[in-house]
C-alpha cells in the first residue's frame, strides 16, 4: 500500500501542466537526438543542462531524464529506415531492422521496436520503483567512512566503464579529481589552486565542463567529420501495423530482451549497448531458423530494442539509491541533482521523497508519450536525419554558448567551455581518451574528499578506520581487487600480447 500511495502522490506532482510540458520537451528532444547521428543523449543533456538550472528541481530532472530514455526510442528509427544507428545502442537493430525495411516491412519493424521499448521501459520503471527505496533504506546506517569506501570503489570500478585503455581511464579520473579540488577548501575555507584568479576561487562549475567535453567536442567532431545524409525508406501510416504472425514472433523476444536488460543495467558498464549484443545472441543461438537473422528476422529487432530500454531504465537504480553514476548520462543527471542541492544516495528517498516519486511517475508518463510520439510520427522524425549537419550544428553551437553564459552570466565560463570543448575533441579524436572518466572523477572527487576528511575527524586521524568496519573493508577490498586486475590486464596486454605479436611479425 505504501508504494501505491507514494506513486499516486508522484502522479499528482507530475500531473500539472508545467511538469507535463517539461516531460514532453524532454522525450521530444530525446527522440530527435536519437534520430540524429553524432550528438548523442549525453551531449543533448549537457546542452539543456543550463535550462534545467532555471527550473525547479523536479522539472529540471524530468526534462533531462526524458532526453536520456527518449534517445533510446529515437535511435531505432534511423537504424531501420537509413541503416544508420542514431545511437550505439541501436547498432544491433540495423542488422535485421533495415533488411525488413528493404522488404517493405519497415512499418512492422518500427512498430515492434516501439512496443518492445515501451514494455521493457515500463517493467524497468517498476523495478526502479521497488528496488531503489529498498537499497536506500539498507544504506541508511552508513557513515562518512562507508561513503568514502563506496565512492572510492565507485571511482575504481567506473574509471574504465566506457572501455579502452585502463591507464588512460585512470588518468582521466585523476584529472577530474584534480579539477574538483580547485576553489575553497571544504573545511578550512582557504583558496586552493586558484593562481590568484578570482573566478576560480568559487571552483570550476560543472556546466562549462560538461557543455565543453560532451557538447562542443561532439560539435567539433561532427563539423570536421560530418555524417552522410542518405535516402531513407518511405513509410506510410497504414503500413505501421504489423501482421499477426509478426506480433506473435515478437512477444517472446520482447520478454527475453527485457529480462536480459534488467540486471545488466545494474552493472558498471555500457549496459544499454552490452544488453543489445547479449539479447541478439540469446535470440539467434537457440533459434530454429538462425539463418533468418541478418536477413530481416523480427526477433532481431524486438529483443535488442527491449533489452536496451530495460537496461537504460534500471541504470537509474545505482544513481538514485547509492549516488553512483554507472554511465556518462547518469553522470550528467548526478550533476543536475547536485547543482539543485540534492544528493542522490541513501538519504535521497527520505529527505526528498516528493522529488524521487515525482521522477518515477514522470518515467511512466514519458514512456507513454514516447509510444504515442514514435508510432504515428516516425516519418517526421526520420526526415530529420536527412538535414545536413552544416545547418544543424551552428544552431546547436549557439544554444551551447547561450546556455553556458546564462547560468552565471560569466564570460569566463564561456572560455572554460571552449577550452574543455577543444580538450574533449583532442582527447576523443586524437588521443583515444574517453571523457566520461574525467567527469566521473570531477563529480565524485568532491564527495570522496569530504567523506575521507570527515571520517578522519571521527577517528582522530586514524586511517585504519577504513578497514575496521565491515562495509568499508568489503568495498575497499573490491576496489583493490579491481585495481590489481585492471593493472595486471594492462601489463599483460602491453608486454605479453604485444611481445608475442612482434615475434610473430618478425
Amino acid at each position: 500500500m505504501e508504494y501505491i500511495d507514494n506513486i499516486m502522490n508522484g502522479f499528482i506532482l507530475v500531473g500539472t501542466p508545467e511538469k507535463l510540458l517539461f516531460c514532453f520537451i524532454g522525450v521530444m528532444v530525446g527522440t530527435v537526438v536519437g534520430v540524429l547521428p553524432g550528438l548523442g543523449p549525453v551531449g543533448a543533456m549537457a546542452l539543456l543542462f543550463p535550462l534545467s538550472l532555471q527550473l525547479d528541481p523536479l522539472s529540471g530532472i524530468i526534462m533531462l531524464s526524458g532526453i536520456y530514455y527518449g534517445s533510446m526510442y529515437g535511435g531505432s528509427t534511423t537504424s531501420i529506415l537509413l541503416n544508420v544507428p542514431g545511437e550505439a545502442t541501436s547498432m544491433m537493430t540495423c542488422i535485421d531492422g533495415h533488411q525488413m525495411a528493404k522488404k517493405g516491412r519497415a512499418g512492422a519493424a518500427l512498430a515492434v521496436s516501439a512496443i518492445g521499448s515501451w514494455v521493457a521501459g515500463t517493467v524497468g520503471i517498476a523495478v526502479v520503483m521497488f528496488m531503489a527505496p529498498w537499497l536506500g533504506r539498507a544504506a541508511l546506517s552508513l557513515g562518512p567512512p562507508e561513503y568514502f569506501a563506496i565512492t572510492f570503489c565507485g571511482l575504481v570500478v567506473l574509471s574504465n566503464v566506457t572501455g579502452g585503455s585502463v591507464f588512460k581511464a585512470f588518468l582521466g579520473v585523476i584529472l577530474g579529481m584534480m579539477l574538483s579540488t580547485i576553489g575553497l577548501d571544504i573545511l578550512t575555507g582557504t583558496s586552493r589552486f586558484t593562481f590568484g584568479t578570482l573566478e576560480l576561487s568559487k571552483g570550476i562549475d560543472i556546466v562549462p565542463i560538461m557543455m565543453g567535453l560532451f557538447g562542443l567536442s561532439e560539435i567539433f567532431a561532427t563539423v570536421l567529420s560530418p555524417y552522410n545524409v542518405k535516402d531513407m525508406v518511405k513509410v506510410k501510416f497504414k503500413d505501421l501495423y504489423p501482421r499477426k504472425d509478426e506480433l506473435k514472433s515478437a512477444v517472446k523476444p520482447v520478454m527475453r530482451g527485457t529480462l536480459v536488460g534488467l540486471p545488466i543495467g545494474l552493472l558498471p558498464c555500457p549496459a544499454a549497448f552490452l544488453s543489445t549484443i547479449i539479447s541478439y545472441k540469446v535470440e539467434k543461438s537457440p533459434s530454429k531458423n538462425p539463418e533468418n537473422f541478418g536477413k530481416g528476422a523480427i526477433e532481431g529487432v524486438a529483443g535488442p530494442e527491449s533489452a536496451n530500454n530495460a537496461a537504460s531504465t534500471t541504470g537509474m537504480i545505482p544513481l538514485l539509491s547509492l549516488g553512483l553514476p554507472f554511465t556518462a548520462s547518469m553522470t550528467v543527471l548526478l550533476g543536475a541533482f547536485m547543482v539543485h542541492g540534492v544528493n542522490p544516495g541513501p538519504l535521497f528517498m527520505t529527505q526528498h521523497a516528493d522529488l524521487f516519486w515525482g521522477v518515477i511517475a514522470s518515467l511512466y508518463i514519458g514512456n507513454i508519450l514516447l509510444l504515442i510520439l514514435n508510432y504515428p510520427l516516425v516519418g517526421v522524425f526520420a526526415s530529420l536525419a536527412t538535414v545536413p549537419p552544416k545547418i544543424i550544428m551552428p544552431l546547436i553551437t549557439g544554444v551551447v554558448f547561450i546556455g553556458v553564459y546564462t547560468v552565471n552570466n560569466s564570460v569566463f565560463d564561456l572560455w572554460l567551455a571552449l577550452i574543455f570543448g577543444l580538450v574533449g575533441y583532442m582527447m576523443k579524436e586524437h588521443l583515444d581518451f574517453k571523457v566520461a572518466p574525467l567527469i566521473i572523477g570531477f563529480v565524485l572527487g568532491g564527495i570522496l574528499e569530504k567523506s575521507l576528511r570527515q571520517g578522519l575527524v571521527m577517528a582522530d586521524g586514524n586511517l585504519l578506520i577504513m578497514l575496521q568496519r565491515p562495509v568499508t573493508a568489503v568495498f575497499v577490498a573490491i576496489a583493490m581487487i579491481t585495481l590489481i586486475f585492471q593493472i595486471a590486464r594492462f601489463l599483460y596486454t602491453r608486454f605479453i600480447v604485444t611481445g608475442k605479436a612482434k615475434q610473430s611479425f618478425n
